[in-house]
């Protein structure tokens, strides 16, 4: 082919491979294609589109000779797309110089693109166009193609060894050109000063271009990285979107630039309501978004840290740094900072009550911990002791600190809101404990706070707008500033410049959030003793369920109480996981919080004083009024969140109760005729015999009433009038329409058979040792009744 019809082709390619941007053509389905399903088709989607496979060598073709391919501005994420449509430019270098109106009859704007962005931009849109892809197939999200394409982008493009390789070109000893800067083709205002593209700058301090390679090629990795952030992170609300832009003076010059522009273009401005749902979008990630994610912070992680040591002489730093070790040290507070910071405050605030948040926890702590990604290897010893973080990343944990300490409450805030019966909610909250609990980063958390409430001495409060502005670098102008309050300038740079100048900073380690984790504690401690109750009720429930329990005359279940939970499903394993999780979480809170042995002591006293005297059942917090038991606001909260429950029994006549399928039918209603028929003839005579004190008494009250029945209603919340319900002595026979009692009874007929004792001398025996059964039960324990509940 030629380049004129490879270039008319391009466009389709890219759409047949990556679907379509309004997800109608699902294209290849990359993110569902999986080597275990599709061996063939999964190997030869990734050969082609390798970054030195066919599609890229293309790319680098098309590249050459510099074309341009129309990208709609309609499909960008929200707030980027508001802004240009509002002919503000965003303050990304991405989006400079590209946008264009539309040709005469054309709709909607355009970013006219080169080949290599073109391709990158539908590459990186597909995880967010095609969520309604058909999947016939459980997929894993991190065995996809996709998954792996991503990868072996960011390995190839922001390598971690070595450096970027040169692109692939048809022209032997050719070059791929870097895009040239084009005249914008049409006025835009913007946000403020543009932090310029780190390979301008650098290419602006070499003598010659040509003399170092790796600057004409590193744009590739720039542009690659600023549109995966763009394409993933930049999705919220405007109001989120405003405070991150820093407030009061952007706004001003926003609104002022955008009556200015719309009164050069003759087209009417917008109603500030219009303007600000115009910035609105309904962005719901998915836990495969989250985790292509993580991936990314993951390897940012990796390539920030393979940066070179600074030389000594600073001199010698200015001439040698190559634009890669430069791109390093300024990618992710540059970068990603801002957009992932907005991003996981969306993801807590958003995400449901679930335990599929755990996808966006560990995207959120692979974040914190960028020493897990440093080259150098942790020293191996014998024990396997948590390993300290080093005081060299101080730094980071101060220019982060919004990360560690409003994400936390944020945590503690969706924990105190969940069922820490659960595993998996458990394992969450384990997790984060685990992390926070590191050697030395308490500390570290602390002195950042400490440095951001320090008085400002030196910096005027003007100035913080001016430099603490995301295009001009954030907290990297710091070093201008006297050595005193450096430290101190860098954390108040990075707070104000996230949440805004009248941001009133919660501390983490204050008394408001030290409350929220003794809250939290004590929800631990409510949570053992649930999964040690159910743990307890789970065995008590499989030993009644043993074969002797088939010659008993009822079923266990007869009252209709429900005693189940999520948790039975699990198993005892889980249930002993669910607690090993709780109490390492509680020491580990106690250590970075510094809690006492007392105020645990006191807590787990709380915890216990809602036990029954058997000490296994917790009933939920109510009080006692006329009409019966009434939930307190903490109790409702403690039967929502599974933290406690009342036992549900079935309080009305047990005989009426509905026929269940381990019942006959037929039999059920004989035998109620028939107990209905002697009940009446013989109550009289029947209260008689109970209300006598002597063994015959004793004897008829446990066979002929029912004493538990009242301490059952005590532990539900039932009205006054129905408590007071007494049916008094009577006869029931329903147990005999129990098919387990039935079977029970012909196993017996049958055993008695191979001894030659017939129907009639069997029944004599049953009757017989069921009678001596019931005269020992009645002297030791006559209030206990095993035909009925």
């Amino acid at each position: 082919f030629s380049l004129k019809e490879l270039h008319g082709i391009f466009p389709w390619l890219v759409e047949s491979i990556f679907g379509s941007l309004d997800g109608v053509i699902v294209g290849w389905n990359l993110r569902c294609l999986q080597g275990r399903t599709s061996p063939s088709e999964y190997s030869a989607a990734l050969d082609f589109l390798d970054p030195s496979g066919p599609m890229m060598k293309l790319v680098y073709k098309l590249q050459a000779e510099e074309y341009r391919y129309d990208f709609p501005v309609s499909y960008l994420p929200g707030p980027v797309k508001a802004s240009i449509q509002e002919q503000v430019l965003p303050e990304c270098s991405l989006y400079h110089n590209k946008v264009q109106f539309p040709s005469a009859g054309g709709i909607g704007l355009n970013l006219a693109l080169n080949p290599f962005e073109y391709y990158m931009f539908y590459f990186a849109i597909s995880l967010i166009t095609q969520k309604n892809s058909p999947v016939t197939h459980h997929v894993s999200p991190s065995n996809s193609a996709y998954f792996i394409l991503v990868d072996t982008y960011l390995k190839c493009f922001l390598p971690t060894e070595g450096s970027v390789l040169p692109p692939l070109s048809s022209n032997p000893g050719g070059a791929i050109p870097s895009p040239t800067p084009r005249s914008p083709a049409v006025p835009f205002s913007s946000y403020g000063m543009h932090h310029t593209s780190l390979l301008k700058r650098h290419i602006a301090h070499q003598p010659s271009v040509n003399a170092d390679p790796a600057s004409q090629e590193i744009w590739r990795s720039e542009t690659l990285l600023q549109i995966f952030v763009e394409m993933w992170l930049h999705h919220y609300s405007l109001e989120m979107y405003q405070k991150m832009q820093s407030p009061h003076v952007k706004l001003e010059v926003l609104h002022y630039r955008l009556s200015i522009s719309s009164k050069h273009h003759g087209s009417p401005a917008q109603s500030s309501y219009q303007a600000l749902h115009a910035y609105q979008e309904s962005f719901k990630p998915t836990e495969e978004h989250v985790l292509v994610v993580r991936l990314l912070v993951k390897h940012l992680h990796a390539f920030s840290n393979s940066l070179k040591p600074e030389p000594l002489s600073p001199s010698a730093h200015s001439h040698t740094a190559s634009p890669l070790e430069e791109f390093k040290r300024v990618v992710i507070p540059r970068f990603v900072q801002e957009k992932l910071y907005i991003f996981l405050q969306h993801c807590f605030g958003h995400w449901p009550l679930d335990a599929s948040f755990r996808a966006v926890l560990e995207m959120w702590l692979s974040y914190l911990q960028p020493w897990r990604y440093a080259p150098e290897k942790p020293p191996q010893s014998a024990e396997p002791l948590p390993r300290s973080v080093s005081e060299k990343w101080a730094a980071f944990i101060q220019e982060n600190l919004l990360m560690y300490t409003k994400l936390f409450v944020g945590f503690l805030n969706r924990a105190l809101r969940t069922d820490l019966v659960s595993p998996k909610n458990a394992l969450m909250v384990f997790r984060v404990a685990k992390v926070f609990a590191q050697p030395n980063l308490a500390e570290m958390i602390l002195k950042g706070e400490q440095l951001f409430l320090e008085p400002e001495l030196v910096i005027p409060h003007r100035q913080h707008r001016l430099l603490m502005s995301p295009t001009l670098g954030g907290s990297f102008l710091s070093s201008r500033s006297p050595a005193v309050t450096d430290a101190s300038f860098k954390v108040k740079s990075h707070v104000y410049s996230l949440e805004g100048q009248e941001f009133q900073y919660k501390q983490m380690f204050g008394t408001e959030v030290r409350n929220l984790v003794l809250k939290l504690a004590q929800l631990i401690c409510q949570a053992q003793q649930t999964a040690k109750s159910i743990s307890d009720h789970s065995a008590e429930t499989m030993a009644t369920q043993s074969f002797f329990s088939w010659f008993r005359f009822t079923p266990s279940d007869m009252n209709g109480s429900y005693t189940g939970n999520d948790l039975d499903e699990i198993g005892q394993d889980s249930i002993k996981k669910t607690d090993e999780y709780l109490e390492k979480a509680l020491e580990y809170l106690c250590q970075i919080f510094k809690l006492s042995e007392a105020q645990l002591t006191q807590m787990m006293m709380k915890c216990g004083t809602a036990q029954d005297e058997n000490g296994k059942k917790q009933l939920p917090d109510c009080i006692q009024s006329e009409d019966g038991l009434i939930l307190t606001p903490l109790g409702r909260y403690q039967i929502i969140n599974g933290l406690r429950r009342f036992e549900v029994h079935y309080q009305g006549d047990t005989e009426l109760q509905p026929i269940r399928s381990y019942e006959n039918a037929a039999l059920v209603r004989l035998l109620f005729r028939l107990s209905s028929v002697l009940n009446e003839r013989f109550a009289e005579q029947m209260e008689v015999l109970c209300s006598r004190e002597d063994f015959v008494g004793r004897l008829c009250r446990y066979h002929l009433t029912n004493p538990h029945l009242v301490q059952k209603i005590r532990y539900s919340p039932v009205v006054k009038d129905r408590m007071s319900q007494n049916w008094g002595p009577r006869i029931s026979l329903r147990f005999l329409a129990s098919y387990r009692t039935l079977i029970s009874l012909l196993m017996i007929y049958f055993l008695a058979s191979w001894f030659y004792i017939g129907p009639v001398g069997c029944t004599f025996i049953i009757l017989t040792g069921y009678f001596l059964y019931a005269v020992i039960m009645t002297f030791f324990f006559e209030g206990w009744k095993p035909h009925e509940h």
